[in-house]
Order: C-alpha cells, then sequence, then structure tokens
C-alpha cells in the first residue's frame, strides 16, 4: 500500500490531478464554514445539541454539516444529485432524451446542461422547504430564522437565504465538475465522500469518550468488529457481478476473418446503487416532514395520532415502520433496474453484432433468459441494500450506541462506492505506466 501511494505520487499528471483534487476539496470545506445572514445561530446550535429531530440530523449529516451551521452550503449538492437522478428515470421515457443519450460525448454535455438547469428550481424548492422546517422548530421560543417569511416585511431576508443557499449549491456542483474535469474521480460523488467523512473524527472521540466514561468497552470493541464487517460485505456485493458468457460467431471483414472469441457480460448483484434507499428514506420520511411544517414543531403536537403515525413510518421507529422501508428498498431496487438496464436492448444489440449466450437462441429466448437472471440478482441486491439500510438502526439500538452512524445505511454505501471508484481511478493510472496499483 505504501509503495502504491508513492507510485501515485512519483507520476507528475497523477501527482498533479491529486493536488487539483484535494485543493478543491479544501476549497468546499472552508466555504461550507461561511454563514448566511439573518440567521441566529445560537437558536440553530441548540436545535442540533437536543439530537432528537431524525429528519434535521439527517439532513444536516448529508450536507456534511452545512445545515448545522446554516452556511451558504447548506443544501451541499444534493438538489444536483436528485436532479440527475429524475432526468436518469426520465431518459428511457422520453423519446428525444432518450436519443440525446446515444449521441456520445455530446448528447452527455446537453443531458448535463438540462440537468444544471434543473437543479435551480430544485435547490430553491429545497431551500424553502429546509427553511420552513428550521423556523417551525424553535427551541425555548427563540426562532432560528427571526424574520423567515413571505410577508412585505420578511422578504427580504427569506430571498436573502434562499438565494445564498442556491449559490452555494451552484458553486459545489461547479468545483465537483473541477474535480471530474482536472481531478482524480468523479468530483460530486468526493464532495458527498468528503461531507460524511468530516463527521468521522468527532463521533469516534465521542463514541469513544462516552463508551469509556461508561466502562462498555465491550461494547466500543464489538463496535469496531460489526463496522470492519459491515464494510467488507459492502465491498463484495458492491463489486460482486454475474458473469454471462457470450460467444461471438465469426465474420470476414475485407480478406480477414474476424470474431469467434468468447467474452461474458457483467451484471452487477447492486445495479441500482444507493437510488433506492434514497427513494425509500425519502417517502418514509415525508410524512413527518409535512408534520413539522404544519404544527411548526409544537410540543402538543407530539401527542396527536397523526405524528405518532408519521413517526412509526419512519424507519428505526417500529418494527412494522423498519419493514415497510424494507420492502419500499426492494420494490425500488427493482424499478430502478427496470428503468436503467434495458433487457430488450441488451438482447437485440447481441443479436445485431452476431453474438449470442452459448445454449440460448437469440432474439426472444435470449431475452427471456436475461430477463430471468436479472431478476434473481435484483432480488440479492435488494434484500442487501435492506440489510445494510436496517443495519443503521438494529446495530446502534442494540449496542445502545447512538453517537456512531456510519455503521450502515446511505452514508457507508456511498464512502465504500466513492473510494473504490476513485481507487480504481488511480489504479488506471498506475497500470498505464506499469506501476504495481493498490488493488492486488
Amino acid at each position: 500500500m505504501l509503495e502504491a501511494v508513492r507510485n501515485a505520487f512519483r507520476l507528475p499528471d497523477l501527482r498533479q490531478k491529486l493536488f487539483v483534487t484535494f485543493s478543491l476539496l479544501a476549497f468546499y470545506r472552508l466555504a461550507a464554514n461561511i454563514p448566511l445572514t439573518c440567521v441566529d445561530h445560537q437558536a440553530l446550535s441548540s436545535i442540533f445539541q437536543q439530537n432528537d429531530n431524525i429528519l434535521l440530523n439527517f439532513l444536516n449529516f448529508f450536507s456534511g454539516g452545512g445545515l448545522a451551521r446554516m452556511g451558504v452550503m447548506a443544501l451541499g449538492v444534493y438538489p444536483y444529485i436528485t436532479a440527475s437522478i429524475i432526468l436518469q428515470l426520465l431518459i428511457p421515457i422520453i423519446p428525444a432524451l432518450e436519443e440525446l443519450s446515444k449521441e456520445g460525448e455530446g448528447g452527455r454535455a446537453k443531458i448535463n446542461q438540462y440537468t444544471l438547469w434543473m437543479t435551480i428550481p430544485l435547490a430553491i424548492l429545497q431551500a424553502i422547504a429546509q427553511g420552513t422546517l428550521l423556523s417551525s422548530n424553535a427551541v425555548g421560543n427563540i426562532p432560528v430564522l427571526p424574520n423567515w417569511g413571505f410577508s412585505p416585511g420578511d422578504l427580504m431576508s427569506t430571498v436573502t437565504i434562499i438565494v445564498g443557499m442556491t449559490a452555494g449549491t451552484m458553486l459545489g456542483v461547479w468545483i465537483g465538475q473541477l474535480i471530474t474535469e482536472q481531478g482524480i474521480g468523479n468530483g460530486v460523488s468526493i464532495i458527498i465522500f468528503t461531507g460524511i467523512v468530516a463527521f468521522l473524527p468527532s463521533q469516534i472521540v465521542q463514541t469513544i469518550k462516552v463508551e469509556s466514561a461508561n466502562s462498555r468497552w465491550w461494547a466500543l470493541a464489538l463496535l469496531g468488529i460489526l463496522f470492519v464487517i459491515t464494510v467488507a460485505f459492502v465491498v463484495a456485493i458492491t463489486q460482486a457481478q454475474r458473469k454471462i458468457p457470450i460467444q461471438h460467431v465469426k465474420r470476414i471483414v475485407g480478406n480477414k476473418m474476424v470474431g469467434g472469441s468468447s467474452s461474458f457480460l457483467p451484471l452487477k448483484i447492486n445495479s441500482a446503487g444507493v437510488i433506492p434507499i434514497i427513494f425509500a428514506i425519502s417517502i418514509a420520511m415525508f410524512p413527518m416532514t409535512l408534520v413539522n411544517l404544519f404544527t411548526h414543531g409544537a410540543q402538543q403536537a407530539q401527542n396527536t395520532w397523526y405524528f405518532k403515525l408519521a413517526s412509526g413510518i419512519m424507519p428505526g421507529t417500529t418494527w412494522w415502520g423498519s419493514l415497510g422501508y424494507a420492502l419500499l428498498i426492494v420494490f425500488f431496487t427493482y424499478f430502478y433496474t427496470a428503468v436503467t438496464f434495458n433487457v430488450k436492448e441488451v438482447s437485440d444489440n447481441l443479436k445485431k453484432w452476431g453474438s449470442f449466450i452459448p445454449g440460448i437462441r437469440p432474439g426472444k429466448p435470449t431475452q427471456e433468459y436475461l430477463d430471468k437472471i436479472m431478476t434473481r440478482i435484483t432480488l440479492a441486491g435488494g434484500l442487501f441494500l435492506a440489510i445494510i439500510a436496517l443495519t443503521q438502526y438494529v446495530i446502534p439500538a442494540w449496542l445502545r450506541i447512538n453517537t456512531f452512524s456510519l455503521i450502515g445505511g446511505t452514508s457507508l454505501l456511498i464512502v465504500v462506492g466513492v473510494a473504490l471508484e476513485t481507487m480504481q481511478a488511480i489504479e488506471s493510472h498506475l497500470l498505464m505506466r506499469h506501476y504495481e496499483g493498490f488493488i492486488k
């Protein structure tokens, strides 16, 4: 590993890419600490110190702590991620977008432009929603946003906050694209990765401090073992593939005989990534979001039936809420895989290029065979995502440790996935120059 690190810094172009990546990430983290005006930061700190609002803690975690600071990066780059997911779902539905996706680099650039345009209204809507949510969660009747609202007297401060948060999102997306073009790896993914990992040192220190004060060293040791096992499990399934053998027929091109070779079609066990969990958690938290918005965080609302129902739907609070969350993840795994992986198109491409699966006739039999395999491995991928998603609620409740959040769930999948993707990008640079890389 140390030798591979030295090799990475021996290559001038790779060293420059790493320097650009680290510099832009440092600039992003610096910008994340720029506060917005018209915010009572003392009241804001009191809300997050209570540590009992699951929704606010969830939003804060994925903004890399930006929401707790209520800075210009309070939204992170998640409006851009949402826009990307929406466009990815629309590509198979809208023929014009599908044609663009097949036009190579120019088509992808156009789709990215549409994504940027869609990010702006989504960032504005998310800024309004988060501002309203924070203004409804006051501690001791001290509002976080004293002048939040759309009345003539409050309009200027409200617009200032919305514009600041939207501009911060677009700045974060621009930094991410710079990292993609001039640095190493996917820039937006690395920014999300950095925001999540930024919480790790403080969480580790706090966990050790709390558990050692209670002489619960066995819980710390067990948490460390379970964390390593969970990471190994995520890496194994993330990298797992079902390889379908493909035989290429011989063809005459000019005066030469080409083809006749064999290869394989790799089908990932978890082809949907973290998208099903994001969809499922958004639906599970939507009722509680509405309750918080319309009751303005009133304490008496916690005794109402609709508050108890909205709370029960959220994963980790009740057994039926967790079961419903797991079923939603499996459902969205099938849904997203069906949208992004067109079995008929793959079958037609194999037939067009004169390739076939040994023992399976081209055309409809190949399509049915691939569909049967995808149904099976998608079930395995959906169950894997459900297990990992529930791990972040089951293990902390079992060990009675609530200060370490990277034991499972979306955050762990993102961290492991981005780390593997970045390592593979560095690996490809090293292997091109015959250096020994990280992955043996």
